[in-house]
């Protein structure tokens, strides 16, 4: 079945206005127009805060707390969502359209299993018993290449990896086998290796059930395999829309050649001093009795970014865990400046524990959503700076120009920020501290090109001034060659290869880091259909 399913016109959402601080209302959509047909992907890509999100959310009929629809219209088949009732917009939900978010962990309950949540949103809206959304949600499983598919729904979300858990959110959004799904960065949290499958799955839903989708991303390389046209947004208005191909190869304005040149920029390599500020030697660690990290020794030069590198469930973040003390080790030695590390965190001096800060992956998880941005901030700084409150507040401000967001954000709170803005808060409180490592866990992963490369050129300038040192913990190799001087690549909780970048991306290549670099996608229609075949090939001839 073919013909127009979504039609939106002239979209505006805005700010729901406060008297009682003389707050007007503020625009966040600017009359946005967006038309799609079933078995049709519109991509939206622009930076944080340009109203992509919000879009999306507005083809299910829905905005965030603190906006509202100020006019226009959102139609699905003919139907306008806006003028229905709550209960209309309930039925809608789920089974007419579908959502998957950009932080799994965020929008999955903690406290039930995996397989009771999505086997509900089966249950309801398509009308099956248990047992029958029960095995369909095995079958996704499996589809979505998750371990063990029989069991994988018996665990909780925080025991899973974030990788994991985006896949599971996804077979949750696919199970209701809805007209429209709105991917939400889909793939933000997956390594390459498991990105690849994860698309080719999205496309062959979208063809199989002649789906039509919203697909925002901030990857021009992934929306590149998935998209029929792409709309550029910024400032909550539309800056261009075209087919896919004649986008990439011809941008009209200025500003979509500037998010497409960021991707093809490299960065060059750094000097610095060749001893270890941070050195782990034969590191085992396990959650539980389960083993899973084997063995691990690898070293941070000062001044120096070393990437950790690997697929989903490697063992990349968990390593993180154990070198700033959340995860003592079961074996194995570690070292900051030449002196034993404690494997405790609660057992290292304030020094220690001022010197090493951490930059979580997962900012919607990472946030106090009771503090205020002010406070998230500063308290670092009085913790471990000796300051008073005032004075961490006015640092807080500084921090926030130095990492390009408004001083003003200091007064709201975490659910009042987009989802960029809310990653770099977390790098602001990092570098409150004033540490000398920073461990950065996919830090741009939810960042729109132009931002995280401002983001990046902000850490490294902060490298050439103060000499801090980086982990880079990523699966985005784009971003490897920018700006590693070191690799360590990490399969099964083991290192399988490290040294210089320039060894680890020039052949001859040990086979799972050749996999990586060959699975990062390339901005160019049909590369996913290419590597699809190259598998296929390769499979046929094992």
């Amino acid at each position: 079945m073919s013909g127009l399913f979504l039609d939106i016109t002239g979209l505006r959402i805005e700010t729901v206005p406060d008297p009682r601080h003389e707050r007007p209302a503020a625009p966040i959509l600017r009359g946005v127009d967006l038309r799609l047909d079933r078995g049709q992907v519109v991509g939206l890509i622009g930076e944080s805060g340009a109203g992509k999100s919000t879009l999306g959310l507005a083809a299910l009929g829905y905005v965030r707390r603190g906006l509202r629809f100020a006019s226009g219209e959102v139609r699905l088949e003919g139907t306008n969502v806006l003028a229905g009732d709550q209960a209309a917009l309930r039925a809608l939900r789920g089974q007419k359209v579908a959502y998957v978010a950009q932080s799994a962990a965020a929008a999955f309950n903690p406290a039930q299993r995996l397989l009771s949540q999505i086997v509900e949103v089966t249950r309801i809206h398509r009308h099956m018993d248990t047992k029958e959304a029960a095995r369909q949600a095995v079958e996704l499983f499996g589809r979505m290449g998750l371990p063990d598919p029989e069991r994988f729904g018996t665990r909780y979300p925080h025991e899973v990896s974030g990788g994991q858990l985006q896949r599971a959110m996804t077979a949750m959004a696919l199970a209701g086998r809805p007209d429209l799904i709105v991917f939400d960065e889909p793939t933000t949290a997956l390594d390459v290796t498991t990105q690849i499958d994860v698309l080719a799955i999205i496309k062959e839903v979208i063809r199989d059930f002649g789906t039509a989708a919203i697909y925002i991303t901030h990857d021009l390389g992934v929306v590149a395999q998935v998209a029929d046209r792409i709309k550029v947004m910024r400032f909550g208005a539309e800056v261009e829309e075209q087919e896919t191909a004649a986008l990439l190869s011809s941008p009209r304005e200025t500003y979509t050649r500037e998010l497409l040149d960021v991707r093809k920029t490299g960065g060059a390599a750094r000097a610095h001093d060749s001893g270890d500020v941070v050195n782990l030697t034969g590191i085992n660690a396990a959650y539980g009795t389960q083993e899973v990290l084997f063995d691990v020794s690898v070293g941070l030069k000062r001044g120096s970014n070393l990437a950790i590198v690997g697929e989903s469930g490697s063992g990349k973040s968990t390593l993180a865990r154990v070198l700033v003390g959340l995860l003592p080790p079961t074996r194995g030695r570690m070292a900051f400046r030449g002196k034993p590390l404690h494997h405790r965190l609660d057992a290292r001096s304030a020094e220690e524990r001022k010197e090493i800060q951490l930059i979580y992956q997962l900012p919607d998880v990472a946030l106090n959503p009771r503090q205020s941005v002010g406070e998230i901030i500063g308290r670092p700084a009085e913790v471990f700076c000796g300051m008073s409150r005032a004075a961490g507040l006015a640092r807080a401000r500084e921090l926030l120009a130095l990492v390009e967001l408004d001083p003003g954000l200091a007064t709201r709170y975490p659910n009042q920020l987009s989802g960029g803005q809310k990653q770099r808060i977390c790098i602001a409180r990092a570098l409150a501290a004033e540490p000398e490592v920073i461990i950065c866990d996919e830090v741009t992963s939810a960042l729109d090109p132009l931002v995280a490369d401002g983001i990046i050129a902000l850490l490294l300038r902060l490298q050439r001034d103060l000499g801090v040192s980086y982990i880079f913990i990523t699966h985005d190799m784009a971003m490897v060659r920018s700006i590693a001087d070191d690799v360590a690549v990490m399969q099964n909780g083991r290192i399988v290869e490290q040294g210089p970048k320039p060894s680890i991306f020039a052949p001859p290549w040990d086979d799972y880091t050749h996999l990586l670099i060959s699975s990062t996608p390339e901005m160019r229609t049909g590369w996913l259909e290419e590597v699809l075949a190259e598998r296929r090939m390769e499979a046929a001839g094992n």
